[in-house]
């Protein structure tokens, strides 16, 4: 890579001024400052250009694209009248009649893709690929599971390949604008093929996952949701929110992670692949975590599920524990945090403090 092709790569702060001007050209109080403020951003870096198509197609706004008012955002892009005026009797299959050329403004997307700008490129090819799907027969509704102790990978018709933890359930229904998922239980590890036409999207309790293309861990458990990211970009958002409310988004990027319960969003933290696919190498890696948060992952692997005493819920674990047996690793973490166990419940062990 020469250092042209390490500038042209959009950072975090050119994805995050993408993000800000797609919330600005959706206003309707868009001025002609805010377009040659845009214009000028555009022509600033071919990263800049690229951060805003990257945003553009992990938010679905096609939309707000095609409302935009290239003539004035990008009037470099306007062909000429000559070639406007040859593109319009073509597409009709009859001659323009005189006094009757097109207006400047409103340009409809097939208009604008002749415009040659590096925006109107990627759409192109995204049209381009949902066409191709358009003439494909979609996809039936599949469901795969896994039992207790059992793990499989799963190939999708799309190319991506999913990953599934010991007793986890998963739905898959495409279609042709989208590659619908649903996590109804478990774990899940999602390497998706990228598709700009068609988003992939994953309901997991009260989380929505939306992406076109990345890696990305989704664990379900009863309280919450956690989702990770080893590659790529994830927009996650709350399944609902409060009456009157929008619910909540937020967008990670590689080694982040994310919480969400019906509390809503927590804060974005750190993590790293390790930590994120511990569980598909066998082995479960805790680095100051909450017991809580630990058993609810040995839990998809013990024949008796385990819990914490509410004094020690909140004690924190580091290790690697290995999962070829289970009930070894959980006497293992109570001997690494002095707790005892407590069997009198034949369908629930719990570990609390020892008697003094």
């Amino acid at each position: 890579m020469n250092p042209q092709e390490v500038q042209d790569v959009p950072t975090e702060d050119r994805l995050d001024q993408a993000c800000a001007w797609i919330a600005r050209l959706r206003s309707d109080a868009l001025s002609d400052t805010d377009r040659r403020a845009f214009a000028q951003w555009m022509a600033e870096s071919p990263a800049n250009h690229k951060a805003f198509e990257e945003m553009c197609e992990l938010w679905g706004d096609l939309g707000v694209l095609s409302r935009l008012p290239l003539d004035e955002i990008y009037p470099e892009s306007v062909p000429a009248s000559h070639h406007r005026d040859t593109a319009n009797q073509a597409s009709r299959g009859r001659p323009t009649p005189a006094g009757d050329e097109p207006s400047s403004r409103g340009w409809n997307l097939p208009q604008w893709l002749m415009g040659g700008s590096a925006v109107a490129a990627c759409l192109g090819i995204a049209l381009w690929i949902g066409n191709q799907w358009l003439q494909q027969t979609p996809t039936q509704q599949q469901m795969y599971t896994t039992a207790v102790g059992e793990m499989r990978t799963v190939d999708l018709p799309d190319g991506s390949r999913v990953q599934l933890n010991t007793n986890s359930e998963l739905i898959v229904n495409f279609s042709r604008e989208e590659r619908r998922t649903q996590l109804l239980r478990g774990e899940a590890y999602f390497d998706v093929a990228r598709q700009t036409a068609r988003p992939f999207t994953v309901s997991a309790g009260s989380a929505n996952i939306r992406v076109l293309g990345t890696q990305f861990n989704v664990e379900r458990n009863p309280e919450n949701t956690r989702v990770s990211v080893t590659g790529g970009t994830v927009a996650v958002s709350e399944a609902s929110a409060a009456s009157g409310l929008r619910p909540e988004t937020v967008k990670l990027t590689r080694n982040q992670k994310v919480s969400v319960s019906g509390s809503g969003l927590s804060e974005v933290g750190r993590t790293s692949e390790q930590e994120a696919l511990d569980w598909t190498q066998g082995q479960l890696v805790f680095d100051e975590t909450p017991l809580n948060e630990a058993l609810e992952e040995l839990n998809r692997y013990l024949k008796v599920p385990a819990a914490a005493a509410p004094a020690v819920g909140d004690r924190t674990l580091s290790g690697t524990f290995e999962l070829t047996d289970p009930e070894n690793t959980l006497s293992a973490i109570a001997a690494a945090l002095g707790l005892s166990q407590d069997h009198s419940n034949p369908n629930l062990t719990l570990l609390s403090p020892k008697p003094n």
